[in-house]
C-alpha cells in the first residue's frame, strides 16, 4: 500500500512508540510485506532467522524487535512487538470505512457497464467499461476492475487475507494481520459464480488479462495469476503463489503458497501442487508430477498384490 503523501520516519516512530536507529531524515512512501517491498516502504520482522532477508531487502524502514547493525541509508524502528506496530500503521493509513449505500459515491463505474440488482461496490473501487456484474456480487474497497470483465453471481472480491500471528500464551491466541492491499482484475477476465479472491496483505492480488475462472474458486492473498489462464471449478490457490501465463488448472486442483507454476503448464484434476512446477508440461497426482510418469507409477502400484503373490510362490 502506498501512502497518499510521504510521511517522515520520525512521525512513524512517534506513532508506534519505537526507538529510531539510523537515518532520521527518511520519508516513508508506503507499507509492504517483505516479498513485495520497494524503496521507501516500511516492512517489519520479528523472527531472527528472517533478519538478514529483511535488512537486505528493498525496504527503507524496518520495524524490528532487536537492535542490530543498520544497513547504510536505512532506518530501524525498534520495539518489542513489530507485528502489532505494523497493524497499527495499517489501521492509521487505511482505516475501515463503513458503507452508507450499495454502490459507494467514491466508486468509479465505466461507460457501458451493467450492474445487476443486489451488487455491493465499496469505497474507492474502479470498474472499467462494458463490464457485466451479476446479482449479489460483493466488491470490497479499493478493488480495480478492467474493461470487458464478467463477474457472475455471488462472487466476492477483496475479502481480507487469511493471515494470523499465534500468541500461545493467551486464551484467544490468533492476532489478525490487517489487510491493506487490493484485488486487480485486468481486461477481458471472466469470473464464475461463487468465487472468492482475497486482497493482498499489503500488495495486490492480480488476475491477468484474458484469464477465465470457473465457479467456486478460491484465490488467496497476494497471488498473481498471469494472462490467458483457465482455472476450473473448485480450485484453491494459497497466498502469494505465482501462476504464469497460459496455465490450465483443472477441477479441484490444490496449489500451495509461495510457489510458481510455469508458463503453459497443465495440472490435471484433483492434483496437489506443494512446490513449484516447470512450464510447458502436464502434471497429475500428489505431489503433482509428470502425468505420464505418474500414470505408470499408479499402474505399478495396482500390480503390487499380483507381484506379492508371485514372490510368495517363489519362496515355497
Amino acid at each position: 500500500m502506498k501512502f497518499e503523501k510521504p510521511v517522515a520516519v520520525t512521525d512513524i516512530a512517534a506513532l508506534i512508540g519505537a526507538e529510531l536507529v539510523g537515518n532520521s531524515q527518511l520519508l516513508a512512501t508506503g507499507i509492504n510485506e517483505i516479498h513485495k517491498v520497494t524503496p521507501g516502504d516500511i516492512s517489519f520482522v520479528d523472527f531472527e532467522k528472517y533478519y538478514n532477508a529483511s535488512l537486505n531487502s528493498a525496504a527503507t524502514i524496518i520495524i524490528i524487535n532487536k537492535k542490530v547493525d543498520v544497513p547504510e541509508g536505512k532506518a530501524l524502528l525498534v520495539l518489542d512487538d513489530p507485528f502489532s506496530a505494523y497493524v497499527s500503521l495499517v489501521k492509521k493509513f487505511r482505516p475501515f470505512e463503513p458503507a452508507s449505500k450499495s454502490i459507494s459515491d467514491t466508486a468509479v463505474i465505466g461507460e457501458g457497464t451493467i450492474i445487476q440488482p443486489n451488487v455491493f461496490i465499496g469505497n474507492h473501487v474502479k470498474v472499467g467499461r462494458n463490464c457485466i456484474i451479476h446479482p449479489n456480487v460483493t466488491i470490497y474497497d479499493h478493488c480495480v476492475i478492467g474493461d470487458n470483465v464478467i463477474i457472475h453471481a455471488g462472487t466476492v472480491l477483496g475479502a481480507d487475507a487469511f493471515y494470523f500471528k499465534k500468541r500461545a500464551e493467551r486464551e484467544v491466541i490468533y492476532d489478525k494481520l490487517e489487510s491493506c492491499g487490493r484485488v486487480i482484475i485486468e481486461d477481458y477476465v471472466e469470473i464464475g459464480a461463487g468465487c472468492t479472491i482475497d486482497k493482498g496483505v499489503s500488495g495486490d492480488t492480480i488476475i491477468g488479462q484474458g484469464t477465465k475462472l470457473d465457479n467456486m474458486i478460491h484465490i488467496g492473498h497476494g497471488t498473481v495469476v498471469g494472462r490467458n489462464c483457465l482455472i476450473a471449478a473448485q480450485v484453491g490457490i494459497a497466498g502469494k503463489a505465482k501462476i504464469e501465463d497460459n496455465v490450465i488448472l483443472w477441477g479441484q486442483v490444490g496449489v500451495n503458497k509461495d510457489l510458481t507454476i510455469g508458463k503453459g503448464a497443465v495440472v490435471l484434476a484433483q492434483s496437489g501442487v506443494p512446490s513449484s512446477l516447470e512450464g510447458g508440461k502436464v502434471y497429475f497426482g500428489y505431489p503433482a508430477e509428470d502425468a505420464r510418469a505418474k500414470r505408470k507409477e499408479i499402474a505399478w502400484i495396482k500390480r503390487i498384490p499380483e507381484i506379492w503373490e508371485k514372490v510368495k510362490d517363489l519362496g515355497k
